[in-house]
């Protein structure tokens, strides 16, 4: 394809073998922040500037390391378009970003240890207290971490501008660098769970994500009459309906008319949503919040329809504002759709 990236061979030299670590213990070290060439570790709430950028650097190491007919299949130029729109930006709850079967990133169009850095860059991205409930997604969701995901890249890692996408059946997730203009986590991103099959029972037994709708439940709890008739709407959008509105008509309860406990607990919500990804992307989210005028210019709406078992704990669910969206739908699985910016005229690419 004319657009498609084509870049200048290189040779990826057969390492000494007696240096190379298992694939389990790179990951092992990679996360524990334990090797000195630019391995990843999990980032803490005291992460530096440059353990923030240790994903990054691992997502060039794996440039650096493709052959030219593996660039040829998974890099991209960075507005590179298909009839999913600009590629980069696409977002959807079941994709893949590149050929699974051939290009999944457990075949063999990678070497061992291009998937030992996929793998820990892959981990790197995730709070280390969610790496275990992640795992159960991927298990229950795709059979296991690196049987269902495909990756591709845009742009040039180490440049100004370049991002990795990885996708899979509930799964995206996005390494840029804060290159990406205006966007908290690169673009939006996706995440969800079917614990235990497509069709969940009442209270969703199993689900990882699930806490995330009891706490903001809490929250409906917490809310008087008035407040109720504001934030609770009949009928819910479409799931991947996540273009921002700007100062538009938003449905919901605005934070701004919450009590101070009320609004203590919405930010409770918002710390837990948050809670699974990396230091530096929750403040790229914090960052982009502020920008519109914080959280108390966001409206949450909880959603009668979709209510399983009819028990008034609402499973469908969203948190909105003028360039924030976190749409949580609990029917009849998870999904939860994510769209952060700091500028509600960033265009959004989401199928559902």
């Amino acid at each position: 394809m004319p657009d498609r990236e084509r870049c200048p061979e290189c040779e990826c030299p057969e390492a000494d073998r007696s240096a190379i670590v298992t694939r389990r213990r790179f990951v092992q070290v990679a996360s524990a922040g334990a090797a000195a060439m630019a391995l990843p570790r999990v980032l803490r709430a005291d992460e530096s500037v440059a353990d923030a950028k240790v994903p990054e650097s691992l997502v060039k190491k794996l440039y650096d390391s493709l052959s030219e007919k593996q660039r040829e299949e998974i890099c991209f130029t960075w507005d590179y378009t298909d009839d999913r729109k600009v590629l980069r930006t696409h977002v959807s709850n079941n994709w893949f970003i590149t050929d699974v079967k051939t290009l999944g990133i457990g075949t063999d169009f990678y070497t061992r240890d291009q998937k030992d850095v996929i793998e820990a860059l892959f981990w790197s991205l995730y709070n280390k207290d969610w790496h275990d409930r992640i795992r159960k997604q991927l298990k229950d969701d795709a059979g296991g971490y690196g049987k269902q995901q495909t990756i591709a890249i845009f742009g040039k890692p180490g440049s100004e501008k370049f991002e990795l996408v990885m996708t899979g059946r509930h799964l995206t997730i996005r390494c840029d660098g804060n290159t990406t203009e205006h966007v908290a986590f690169g673009g939006p991103i996706f995440y969800g769970h079917a614990a235990s099959g497509f069709n969940e029972k009442v209270n969703h037994p199993d689900n990882v994500f699930w806490p995330q709708a009891l706490k903001a439940n809490e929250l409906f709890k917490m809310l008087d009459g008035k407040q109720r008739e504001a934030a609770l709407i009949e009928k819910m959008p479409n799931e991947s309906a996540i273009a921002f509105q700007g100062k538009g008509k938003i449905s919901g309860l605005l934070a701004s008319e919450l009590s101070k406990d009320q609004r203590e607990h919405l930010q409770s919500v918002l710390n837990l949503l948050v809670e699974p990804y990396r230091v530096s992307d929750r403040q790229e989210v914090a960052k982009c919040l502020t920008a519109q005028g914080g959280l108390e210019q966001c409206r949450l709406a909880f959603y009668r329809e979709g209510d399983l078992g009819n028990d008034g704990t609402w499973d469908n669910w969203r948190l909105e504002g003028p360039s924030f969206v976190w749409h949580f739908r609990g029917t009849p699985h998870v999904h939860v759709w994510v769209n952060v910016a700091d500028d509600p005229s960033v265009p959004t690419n989401a199928r559902g």
